[in-house]
């Protein structure tokens, strides 16, 4: 492969695994990321949303040789645990097969993994407290300014990646451009976590290998695993009207409005009320743009793409758009243009399909959840999945336990359906037939 000098700018997940997975592959890279080094900071609980990370993500993971690594990290979860007003409980199995499950893992401590693995490549420099002010995405010319001295600093490379999130300052860049489509969508809701700590012994307090719901119509509650024996809890709540963040503003509030809506959850968070009226809500995004290659310059995962965290995809994804990279510029080592195109034509519609996925389960895991037809639904496709394993494949294994794109795994889904609709009332049809016919 013909070596590449890289400039990466945002140090998050998807830019720490493009810095190491580019090393490996034998370029040149600078990456650079406008906070200071994760190495010397403090994790600590906020506004993370703990990760569930699965197939395709452990898949750009193995490329680099750390899927087990990652594993061993993180928490696996086999299905959802729905948790009633009443205190009654059930289980909803992820996939008929009990080996396919999807894994609780820290952002930040992932996040410093891969910072620390990149840091160990001698082709890697690592520039924090630079934050980037200006993209020449023609040239691969970016200008930083350097938090720290104050100074300005000016990169260039053959490519420049933009991996800096959902804000992304290289996609602002790119926008002063001509003929470049964004849009930016933001939910009704909001989001908040409140940490809920392991109990007496280090155990987990409610069940370890789930990722727990309370649904509640328009509202709800999530927390995932951690290795510690805590969970992460995160309430998805409205911004304005009912059951809104801000409705519930002293300590009584909050306490009586747990109460009624989540009953077991004050046992489960002892400062429930200090954390709530300490925190604030941030809000959900969903961004879309195009083209996502400019000249030298391509971005990756949120700068792309940011979508709502219903589907658990959204560091899948991004670790995904990373892997397909770098195997286009595998495949095309010594025309860049080439693979740029190629990547671009295989990534935009997927990244279109799980943003619309995730924004579909949004609306599922806060309500149908807990309705009686989605759960014999459910149940109906994990039996058709063990009975016909080789034809019928659920839209959610497709998503979470394969590599199939996201725009292949709609269409198969929805041609699945097409064929049950047509057969099993054929087959109501030649059974009722079979019996009149037993019968005269």
């Amino acid at each position: 492969m013909t070596a590449k000098n890289i400039v990466i700018v945002g140090g998050g997940l998807t830019g720490a695994l493009a810095a190491l997975a580019l090393a490996r592959d034998g370029h040149r890279v600078d990456l650079y990321e406008r906070r200071g080094d994760i190495r010397d900071a403090t994790i600590v609980h906020g506004r993370s949303i703990n990760l569930a990370i699965s197939t395709r993500g452990l898949t750009a993971l193995e490329r680099v040789g750390l899927r087990q690594h990652a594993l061993d990290m993180a928490v696996p979860m086999r299905g959802r645990r729905m948790h009633g007003e009443d205190l009654s409980t059930t289980f909803q199995p992820y996939s008929a097969d009990p080996k396919e499950n999807i894994y609780s893992i820290s952002r930040g401590g992932l996040n410093r993994f891969l910072i620390e693995h990149a840091a160990e490549e001698d082709n890697v420099t690592l520039h924090f407290d630079h934050r980037c002010i200006e993209v020449d995405p023609r040239s691969g010319v970016v200008t930083f300014s350097d938090d720290k001295t104050g100074e300005t600093v000016e990169a260039s490379g053959d490519l420049v990646i933009g991996a800096d999130g959902a804000y992304s300052a290289v996609r602002q860049n790119l926008m002063v451009g001509d003929l470049f489509d964004f849009s930016q969508e933001y939910l009704s809701h909001g989001y908040m976590e409140l940490y809920i700590p392991a109990a007496e012994g280090g155990e987990f307090a409610i069940e370890k290998n789930a990722l727990h719901i309370w649904p509640r119509g328009h509202f709800m509650m999530i927390a995932l695993p951690n290795d510690d024996g805590s969970f992460t809890g995160t309430l998805f709540w409205p911004l304005k009207g009912d059951a809104a963040f801000s409705n519930l503003k002293d300590a009584e509030q909050v306490k009586r409005f747990f109460k009624e809506w989540f009953p077991d959850v004050p046992v489960l968070v002892p400062d429930l009320e200090e954390q709530y009226l300490s925190g604030s809500p941030s809000s959900l995004v969903t961004i879309r743009c195009q083209p996502w290659v400019v000249g030298k310059t391509v971005l990756v995962g949120d700068s792309a793409h940011a979508i709502v965290p219903f589907y658990g995809q959204g560091m899948n994804a991004g670790f995904e758009d990373v892997r397909i990279l770098c195997e286009q510029l595998e495949e095309r080592p010594e025309d860049l243009e080439a693979a740029l195109k190629s990547y671009q034509e295989l990534r935009i519609g997927n990244g279109n399909a799980i943003a619309d996925l995730a924004l579909a389960n949004f609306y599922e895991m806060q309500d149908h959840v807990a309705k009686p037809l989605f759960l014999l639904n459910k149940k109906f496709s994990n039996l058709l999945q063990k009975l016909f394993p080789g034809w019928y494949r659920s839209l959610y294994s497709m998503v979470s336990f394969s590599n199939t794109p996201y725009e292949e795994a709609v269409r198969i889904a929805r041609s699945q359906d097409q064929a049950i609709r047509f057969i099993f009332p054929l087959l109501a049809l030649i059974i009722v037939a079979a019996i009149v016919w037993s019968l005269t």
